[in-house]
């Protein structure tokens, strides 16, 4: 067979070749995608229950004195001078805003417990704050989910110093129970001076003011809502009788 033969034969089976080549490449990635699905609806039951454990460890961290706690979701009700909050029973679904009350073993409310969230410097960072309404004080804080720079802004999840800011953050409401008489707000390194002020970390700036920014925000609006509803707090029944922590 002469070069030119070998050639029109090449020319005629390429097309057929490459449709070939595609079609496996596009069977391949299907199958790749159905595996990840699959895999993805697997573990999906178990991330829930290991978020749900992280969470009920970390209200205890940012509650000391809690033993048992149980969960309410703010319902906006302007027919109710604005949002209330109910008992929850159902499963979270993340869209809820949820507030997690603690009790002492005598069931007396020890504090509340609240979810925030707000961007860093790389990514969203994700808290959870302890919140003493008979101090009107933020009583412990942690970080929950953070992708900031290792050594620099993970700081705000290791730093004992930076830490010890929210053991007791002032965050008293103002005159009308609207908001804040203080804005949180995050200074330099060193130079706090007042108790709604949270000390910086040198070499993570923006990750610290984050943190400040996004209790700032949450406390703001949040808080509020819970004094407006403590009575319902403090009179909820106990939800556990035994020795065991847990969140119900």
């Amino acid at each position: 067979m002469s070069e030119s033969d070998n050639t029109a034969a090449m020319e005629g089976t390429s097309p057929r070749v490459a449709a070939m080549m595609i079609s496996v490449l596009a069977g391949i990635a299907a199958f790749c995608g159905l595996l990840i699905v699959l895999t993805f609806e697997a573990t999906l039951p178990a991330i829930k229950k290991n978020q749900a454990e992280y969470l009920r460890k970390s209200i205890f961290e940012v509650l000391p004195d809690a033993h048992h706690v149980r969960k309410f979701q703010r319902i906006d009700s302007p027919q109710d001078s604005g949002s209330v909050l109910v008992p929850f029973t159902g499963e979270e679904s993340g869209d809820e805003i949820m507030v997690y009350a603690a009790y002492d073993p005598m069931d007396e409310l020890a504090g509340v417990a609240l979810e925030a969230s707000g961007q860093g410097y790389q990514d969203i960072i994700k808290v959870l704050y302890g919140y003493d309404p008979d101090r009107q004080q933020i009583v412990g804080m942690k970080v929950l989910e953070s992708k900031e720079t290792p050594g620099l802004g993970d700081k705000i999840e290791l730093d004992p110093v930076f830490r010890s800011n929210f053991l007791n953050l002032d965050v008293e409401l103002d005159e009308a129970k609207q908001g804040l008489a203080n804005e949180i707000v995050t200074v330099k390194s060193g130079s706090k001076t007042n108790a709604w002020e949270v000390d910086g970390i040198t070499g993570a700036t923006i990750s610290s003011k984050a943190i400040g920014r996004i209790l700032n925000e949450s406390a703001g609006k949040r808080l509020p809502v819970v004094l407006r509803n403590l009575s319902r707090l403090k009179e909820t029944e106990a939800v556990l009788s035994n020795a065991e922590p847990g969140v119900n």
